[in-house]
């Protein structure tokens, strides 16, 4: 790079003057710049529309397709604080009678107070010699009732008390690995045991270790210091079952023990207003993804705000530029030929008509106005809201919650009609996305719109902008060299002039 002399002789203003003579080489990088940052919007663009494409495609749509969607039970308790009961989709409709006779428990003990020979309570750092145990012994105990499964530890008449508590935490039943929780209580230098789970196989008994007595590991006088671990235990139309815990898994129903009662009903049926729910959810899902792409499809394209230059932004304040930015953002997608082929994609499914055996066994033509669901009056609706779906009689809609509810009176009168039509068209609507999305040389799996493409056009503007700005600079340089030499010219022009005014004058 030459060295960029500015008009010290000619009195020029040469950073102003080479800067207006490399003005179209700074306009083509400004362009370039431009550009680039407007297809960076443009991929942030796509790729949040893209999210919402495949959230309903991978969310409501894929689930209205199977069955489960449509065979929602529900069951309900004449004693809701005894039970809780989760339905499986496989439960059966009927009425059963239930009686709880048994909560699940954890095994607990309280231990006796634990003392010194010489009087006084024991503490953590108080050895086992301190309370009599110079030689030490063993401590026991007897995991589920079986005496082939046992905690046995070995301690020493110089160890603490705290690290017989390490020991017996860390320690494991020799047949099933079974651990307990123990902890000692200095204010009231007791050891507590409790079992890790409730059930009659996670209990324990007290063994005969030759230190238990001594560290209070026993039962008083009426044994009330113990709890026994239980199992629950229930009987369900007049047979009984047992778990560890308080949970019952019976033919579909998850059934949980809380109280015990007797004589309780469950009534296990169709739950219609699950079924309504769920296509709701799937109309709500649809109108959301269409409004967007209509909002961003109808946008003003916004062509009279073009790309800002740095030196533009230094003019405005940034929330001018935040604007102006923003106006140009909110048209990048407008009249998008890819949007446009996705809206006219999934409108078609919503117009079509499937085939579906009615409970008469006859055959009927169904579409979506069979069960009261269509778009709104052209005229009367928003430009934006033309593709939205409304259901007859939905009470979260104002346009049409007055009218009769034919989707509720379906479901009542023929479900499984229901369930036929809509598991068609969910799935045609699915078919139709997941080709839309199919992975192209230009575009990746699940992606509606060229991906790939749009990443290859970023690297290549980062080739134009690095070739525009080392133009900028060559003739930047070219120019600066020339005025240089002018420069040097003019230095050497006014030198002489100097000297020869100065021999005139000492001629004079």
């Amino acid at each position: 790079m030459p060295i960029r002399i500015t008009g010290m002789n000619s009195g020029l203003d040469t950073e102003s003057i080479i800067t207006a003579l490399t003005q179209k080489h700074q306009t083509k990088l400004d362009n370039y710049k431009g550009d680039q940052k407007k297809l960076t919007w443009k991929q942030d663009k796509w790729k949040a529309l893209n999210k919402k494409v495949t959230s309903f495609f991978n969310g409501s749509l894929s689930n209205m397709r199977f069955s489960a969607a449509y065979t929602k039970k529900t069951t309900t308790s004449s004693n809701a604080n005894a039970v809780t009961v989760v339905t499986g989709e496989n439960a059966m409709d009927a009425t059963q009678t239930l009686d709880i006779t048994r909560l699940a428990k954890s095994a607990y003990l309280t231990g006796e107070a634990v003392s010194k020979t010489g009087g006084g309570a024991a503490k953590k750092d108080t050895t086992l010699s301190e309370i009599g145990l110079g030689s030490g012994g063993t401590l026991e105990f007897i995991i589920g009732g079986d005496a082939e499964d046992k905690i046995s530890v070995n301690v020493g008449g110089s160890e603490t008390i705290e690290s017989v508590l390490s020991k017996l935490k860390s320690a494991t039943s020799s047949k099933t690995g079974t651990t307990l929780n123990f902890n000692y209580d200095e204010d009231n230098s007791r050891f507590y045991v409790s079992s890790k789970t409730a059930g009659a196989a996670a209990s324990f008994a007290l063994g005969e270790g030759t230190a238990m007595e001594a560290l209070g590991f026993k039962l008083n006088e009426d044994g009330s210091n113990y709890i026994q671990g239980t199992s629950a235990a229930i009987k369900l139309n007049g047979v009984e079952y047992t778990s560890d815990s308080n949970t019952f898994s019976i033919n579909g129903l998850t059934i949980t023990a809380n109280e015990l009662a007797e004589g309780i009903t469950l009534t296990t049926k169709q739950d219609t207003s699950g079924i309504f729910d769920n296509i709701k959810k799937l109309i709500k899902d649809y109108n959301e993804l269409m409004k967007e792409f209509a909002t961003l499809y109808n946008a003003d394209p916004a062509k009279k705000y073009k790309m800002l230059t740095d030196d533009q932004k230094e003019e405005m304040s940034d929330k001018e530029v935040e604007e102006w930015e923003d106006k140009i953002k909110a048209g990048l997608l407008s009249k998008d030929e890819t949007i446009g082929t996705v809206r006219d994609a999934l409108r078609t499914i919503t117009n079509m008509s499937v085939d579906v055996t009615m409970k008469d066994g006859t055959t009927k033509a169904l579409s979506l106005a069979s069960f009261g669901i269509a778009t709104g009056s052209y005229f009367a609706t928003e430009e934006d809201e033309r593709d939205l779906l409304h259901i007859d009689g939905d009470e979260d809609d104002s346009s049409t919650s007055g009218n009769t509810d034919l989707l509720s009176a379906a479901i009542s009168t023929d479900p499984d009609s229901v369930q036929s039509f809509f598991t068609q068209f969910a799935r045609s609507m699915y078919s139709k996305l997941s080709d839309l999305m199919a992975g192209t040389e230009y575009s990746s799996s699940f992606t509606i719109y060229e991906d790939k493409l749009m990443a290859s056009q970023y690297s290549a503007y980062n080739t134009k902008i690095s070739d525009a700005q080392k133009a900028l600079e060559a003739a930047q340089d070219r120019y600066y060299t020339k005025f240089a030499a002018m420069e040097k010219a003019l230095s050497k022009i006014n030198s002489s002039s100097s000297s020869l005014s100065g021999m005139f004058g000492n001629g004079s």
